[in-house]
């Protein structure tokens, strides 16, 4: 006979120390499971506080509060009838770990900290946390007092141990277990649990998805079992985005996933499943061998049944089908996750909506573009009757919270939110100032155009007062120094005239409260690059494609002008990428990958090696060697490397500064969290091309690169 169990996992929009916020999401998650007649519900890592509280993981308020919303939580009646798995901080022996507390009707069964904790790239759990390193290892806990006034127990099972209920076993593990070489999920699956947890707080990067997902398929193809998945979705604070996809996958097959990218700050999945398909699964002579050899873990039996009797299962219960995983595309993603990513970023910091310098070049039109496509989001959600969008979007545009308004069309509502500005000096196009208007028209913005050369002039005009001297361009036979000075006069005067705009525009449109979010535009290879002035344009509130590449972000306005029904922004893809801060003459028209010296697409190559291959100068130019050969001869890929590392390292100074950014691509050399490299660096990096020479010596008296040797 089966033994039908219906199993629940969620994403929820958590928001850093919103703690109230956070629990009314994790109770509206839990009712929305118990009416899908689920008897187990999982949440996301650290749902309580929100995952992302850094440094405030270290505040002890945090552990107090997360305590008391857990004792609402658990003391409202609502939540009986479930096995629950929450995610919260706990403090043990004057030690911080990161927890899964699982309960049952009103009490605590186990309280389950995290063994391995992430510590790389964007993670800093071991700043806040001490792992868990002693593999079922079990001691015994002192709940506060709030907890035991509620539960009437005083002390519950603490560490690496799982629940044993009448019919099956349930564990847990959290997030960057998953991805350890020696999971614990391998011992726990031939230890006979049947039920495994993972609680993740993951964030989006572009083509990381398909990675994940593998992995945690993979968790039981081998040992067979039910793994549950809950991530958070959102963004809580920072720069990442979580992006959800919760999953729920059996003996390796997926029988339900949830969204991607979506406005809901709630989403419950949930499948049936057939328990004695996890057992047949497991029949097998090597897996029943090796899990007489392997660990025991310790159970803390409840008396309960999470899945009907076997006698008595109603028949109108049926198992749920596999299906197939869903993928997005690249271009999807950055259309979907920037997008999702500034809505949580403007309605939670009540601004007006933003503001962007629209030059008509293919930054700032993919940047204008990903706006409309959250525009387009929100007024899906309202067309939904989502009444917290609803809500939201009324607030953002200025209504009062009694107003009737609801967005008709995503133009509709950029014209209350979204404002435009094209900043022209006489070194601007006519095609690029014509450009930007037109792409403001479709989009809806409110847009302004402005010529900026009086105040330009009057720079000068100072400058030349002063000192007695006039700086001229290049063109017209200044020198070096004088025409870098003059083009970032007018970056960094678009900087000030950007912030000027954005505080008083909603003013002149008789708004009186709430400025605008300035939003920059610069690519994650010219911020590698160190191709932007310090203190220019680029130095705004929030950047949603400061970790997008040049090469992606025109993937992407191909695809937009498909599906988006955007013809004009073919005009975009075909002009040269230009700063337009020369004189335009007829031999010179500035161009930025002259200027810069590499091509967008070298610089991806490049950025890629230096930070997710972790190449110094040396390493890389043996590498590209081989990727180049071909292409380049071995001269030039030396000459690529060495200024690469030389141009990287003068302008490391800039990122220290740059605006934050929606994080999408691994090599984004954000200076706060993700890449932590020092900022004085002797560009030279002298005995790397030393070493890089001996290499060219060489290769002068050998006929391929084949035959190199190298030490």
């Amino acid at each position: 006979m089966p033994h039908y169990i219906t199993v629940a996992t969620c994403s929820l929009n958590q928001w850093s120390l919103d703690f109230e916020g956070n629990r009314d999401r994790i109770m509206e998650s839990i009712r929305l499971a118990k009416d899908k007649g689920a008897r187990l519900r999982v949440g996301p890592e650290l749902e309580i506080p929100g995952y992302g509280c850094l440094d405030h993981f270290l505040e002890n308020d945090v552990y107090l509060h997360s305590w008391e919303m857990y004792a609402q939580i658990l003391s409202n009646e609502d939540t009986y009838g479930i096995v629950l798995d929450i995610g919260m901080p706990i403090i043990h022996k004057n030690r911080r770990y990161n927890c899964r507390v699982l309960s049952y009707d009103g009490k605590v069964l186990l309280i389950r900290p995290k063994i391995f904790l992430a510590n790389d790239g964007n993670y800093r759990e071991m700043r806040y946390f001490t792992p868990w390193l002693k593999a079922r290892y079990v001691e015994e806990y002192v709940l506060p007092r709030i907890l035991q006034r509620i539960t009437g127990q005083t002390a519950v099972r603490f560490g690496d141990a799982v629940i044993s209920t009448l019919d099956t076993v349930i564990g847990a593990e959290t997030c960057e277990e998953l991805f350890t070489p020696q999971a614990p999920h391998i011992d726990m699956c031939l230890d006979g649990i049947e039920i495994i947890t993972n609680s993740s707080g993951s964030h989006h990067e572009l083509r990381k998805l398909n990675t994940r997902m593998s992995l945690i398929t993979e968790a039981t193809r081998k040992c067979g079992g039910i793994y549950l998945y809950s991530n958070q979705k959102g963004c809580d604070g920072d720069r990442l985005y979580y992006d959800g996809c919760s999953l729920i996958i059996v003996n390796g097959k997926v029988l339900a996933q949830g969204k991607q990218f979506s406005l809901d700050d709630v989403e419950v999945i949930t499948a049936t499943i057939d328990l004695e398909d996890v057992r047949s699964y497991r029949a097998i002579i090597s897996h029943g061998l090796q899990s007489r050899v392997s660990p025991v873990y310790e159970r803390v039996h409840v008396p309960v049944e999470i899945s009907p009797d076997s006698l008595n299962f109603d028949l109108g219960v049926e198992p749920t089908l596999e299906r197939e995983i869903h993928y997005f595309k690249p271009e999807e993603e950055i259309a979907y996750g920037p997008a999702c990513w500034l809505w949580d970023y403007i309605r939670r910091c009540h601004g007006a909506g933003f503001f962007l310098p629209l030059s008509g070049g293919i930054d700032s039109c993919a940047t204008a573009v990903i706006v409309h496509s959250m525009c387009r989001l929100v007024v899906k959600y309202c067309e939904r009757g989502e009444k917290r969008v609803i809500r939201d979007a009324r607030a953002v545009a200025g209504f009062p919270p009694e107003s009737k308004w609801v967005p008709k069309t995503p133009q509709e509502f950029a014209n209350k939110i979204f404002h435009t500005c094209y900043m022209g000096t006489k070194n601007s196009s006519k095609e690029t100032r014509e450009r930007a208007k037109a792409l403001a028209a479709i989009i809806g913005s409110y847009h302004v155009d402005l010529n900026m050369d009086s105040i330009v002039n009057s720079i000068v005009n100072v400058f030349e007062v002063t000192t007695g001297k006039k700086p001229i361009y290049k063109v017209f036979g200044g020198s070096n120094t004088e025409n870098l000075a003059l083009q970032n006069i007018q970056a960094r005067l678009r900087m000030v005239l950007a912030y000027l705009f954005a505080q008083l525009l909603p003013w002149t449109r008789g708004r009186n409260s709430g400025g605008l979010l300035v939003l920059g535009s610069a690519n994650v290879d010219e911020q590698l690059r160190g191709y932007l002035t310090k203190y220019d344009c680029s130095s705004a509130d929030i950047n949603p494609i400061g970790s997008i590449s040049k090469v992606d972000l025109i993937r992407f306005i191909k695809w937009a002008q498909v599906n988006l029904d955007m013809p004009i922004l073919r005009q975009f893809v075909d002009a040269t990428p230009t700063a337009e801060l020369e004189p335009i003459t007829d031999s010179h028209v500035q161009s930025d990958e002259a200027d810069m010296g590499f091509t967008y697409e070298e610089l991806g190559v490049l950025g890629r090696l230096r930070k997710i291959e972790k190449c110094g100068p040396y390493s890389m130019f043996i590498k590209l060697l081989h990727l180049w050969q071909g292409k380049k001869t071995p001269k030039q890929t030396a000459e690529k490397v060495e200024n690469f590392f030389y141009y990287y390292s003068i302008n490391r100074h800039k990122q220290t500064v740059s605006t934050p950014s929606y994080h999408a691509e691994q090599y984004s050399p954000d200076d706060h969290r993700f890449d932590l490299r020092p900022f004085l660096i002797d560009p030279r990096f002298p005995w790397a091309r030393h070493k890089i020479d001996q290499v060219l010596e060489k290769l002068d008296t050998s006929e391929t690169i084949d035959t190199l040797t190298v030490d």
